[in-house]
């Protein structure tokens, strides 16, 4: 490995090492409250949540829909696909923020619809870095490969260590073991990111916080993405 791969790497272990810390005491003492307002949330909010996250599994492992086609080189340096990565991030992070923002400023169902297209915008990142990275994206392990990024990226500290054993030893890891359960996903997901988009519903908050939130979360996927692929490419 040359300096460059070498620093990235020292820096994904020391990531994978922090996933295993506890939440923050403001997250963890969320799910109470989580829970108290899901219960006045609208059937209808959580349904359009479930099928969401149903759909976007299902064409991401059937069809091309997430796939834009990205010509690369076979002899890019790691540093030159890092790069691009992070290009495609910085342009993804922008239209989920202004997304939200204009969703957010839109009302309650304006704002409900926010879920489905920031959903889109996070696998589309994951696709396009994928195969900045070098993947083969049109093979169905290399789909689920990137859902369980997705997953430990938005997943509760118990799920996420677990996830993160799978993805790290994931060439040796049966089909089977590969499987995705989408229920799990779609809970460990809403449960996630509940607190702060459900803020994004709240009149005069909600384009600030729809802007900001989705911001972040775009962060938080490409920080996971970046880690996730230094260490199966690189160890």
């Amino acid at each position: 490995m040359n300096h460059y791969e070498q620093t990235k790497y020292k820096e994904a272990l020391r990531w994978s090492r922090s996933l295993e810390k506890r939440s923050g005491v403001i997250q963890r003492t969320s799910k109470g409250f989580q829970s108290s307002i899901n219960k006045k949330i609208p059937d209808r909010v959580h349904n359009l949540v479930t099928e969401s996250i149903k759909k976007m599994i299902e064409l991401s492992l059937t069809t091309s829909k997430y796939i834009r086609p990205i010509e690369t080189e076979q002899d890019w340096s790691f540093q030159h696909r890092e790069l691009l990565v992070e290009e495609r991030l910085k342009q993804y992070k922008s239209t989920a923020s202004w997304e939200g923002a204009g969703t957010g400023a839109g009302g309650f169902w304006l704002g409900v619809a926010d879920f489905p297209l920031l959903l889109s915008i996070k696998m589309k990142f994951l696709f396009d870095a994928g195969q900045y990275y070098g993947l083969n994206v049109h093979r169905y392990e290399e789909r689920v490969f990137l859902l369980h990024i997705f997953m430990l990226a938005f997943s509760s500290d118990q799920h996420r260590v677990k996830v993160k054993n799978l993805v790290l030893n994931w060439e040796n890891e049966s089909l089977e073991r590969k499987h995705i359960d989408w229920k799990t996903l779609q809970i460990e997901y809403r449960d996630t990111i509940d607190l702060v988009k459900l803020m994004q519903l709240i009149p005069g908050l909600g384009a600030i916080v729809g802007f900001v939130a989705n911001g972040r979360l775009l962060e938080q996927l490409g920080e996971t993405t970046m880690n996730v692929h230094r260490l199966r490419l690189l160890g």
